[in-house]
């Protein structure tokens, strides 16, 4: 079977512990362009926030951001496509959000709004440190409302989300899935976070990201998108994650490899396992199938 597009994820996929894409990879997915595959980045970053590992694989092709919900150029920083999010389940989500004491963080599609996240943190909601930690970092424009109501751009809208401690979301997250049902996916799981929130955590805790999405944006759904206007069936995709928003490429795609580092929900839907992250897994899967091993 000749492969034609492989489709990477981020965060513990590509970028190793330390959120770096390490020369292995680089040169890897080098490899893979010169082999006549099509790559694209698959992440649940918003486009700004992944432009640095983009920049690192010299990104030319569509990248499917903002966890399956917005396909959009690289270059140009344009979107291609977006998949909206029905105005009842965000008005929904974000009650939920708010009435657990988080903030809600509401992200945008920025070329149509303009900005990158509408934070609603009336008081007794307030935004935690790592999202205070993880905008500052990305550089990403925020605006901040005590009131969805005031929402300058509505329809601009693609996901919605909360941070806090794991078992502490899954009261709101099962909240959601009981007002929500099949009109959405919805995601929990750890956070990208500085060594100092790290080291705050008690053991046997992690800090997460509670999602919420349409239930048609998914990576797959993006994918497949990208795939019929390139004309590849779905046998031959390779798609490489290790998280719960991975699971949808993995086993849409002809060959779905999870990371050594993978939860084992997605380990469990993988054709293969490769190494982890911080073993160059990525590279490693990569001289695998042009190897004609996998």
């Amino acid at each position: 079977m000749r492969y034609r597009l492989l489709a990477l994820d981020l965060d513990g996929t590509l970028f190793n512990p330390e959120s770096i894409v390490p020369p292995a990879n680089i040169e890897a997915v080098d490899r893979a362009r010169a082999a006549g595959l099509k790559v694209i980045v698959c992440t649940g970053r918003g486009l700004l926030e992944c432009v640095g590992g983009l920049e690192a694989i010299n990104q030319r092709d569509p990248v499917v951001v903002a966890g399956g919900a917005i396909i959009a150029d690289p270059v140009t920083r344009t979107t291609i496509h977006r998949f909206n999010i029905h105005q009842s389940l965000v008005h929904n989500a974000v009650e939920i959000i708010l009435a657990s004491k988080h903030a809600a963080l509401v992200l945008k599609d920025p070329l149509q709004a303009g900005f990158d996240y509408l934070v609603v943190n009336p008081e007794g909601c307030p935004l935690d440190p790592v999202s205070q930690w993880w905008f500052s970092k990305m550089n990403v424009e925020v605006r901040y409302t005590e009131s969805l109501t005031n929402d300058p751009c509505p329809l601009a809208t693609v996901r919605i989300g909360a941070c806090g401690r794991g078992r502490v979301l899954d009261g709101p997250k099962g909240q959601l899935i009981a007002a929500l049902g099949d009109r959405a996916v919805i995601h929990n799981f750890p956070a990208v976070v500085a060594p100092e929130h790290a080291q705050g955590v008690e053991k046997g805790e992690s800090l997460n990201i509670l999602e919420i999405f349409d239930r048609d944006a998914t990576k797959w759904s993006a994918i497949s998108y990208l795939a019929r206007e390139w004309d590849i069936p779905a046998a031959e995709i390779i798609a490489i994650g290790d998280e719960i928003n991975d699971v949808s490429m993995i086993e849409g795609a002809g060959l779905g490899i999870a990371m050594g580092n993978a939860i084992p929900a997605t380990k469990a839907i993988a054709n293969r396992v490769t190494l982890s992250n911080a073993e160059c897994g990525v590279a490693h899967a990569i001289d695998r199938v042009l190897g004609g091993e996998w």
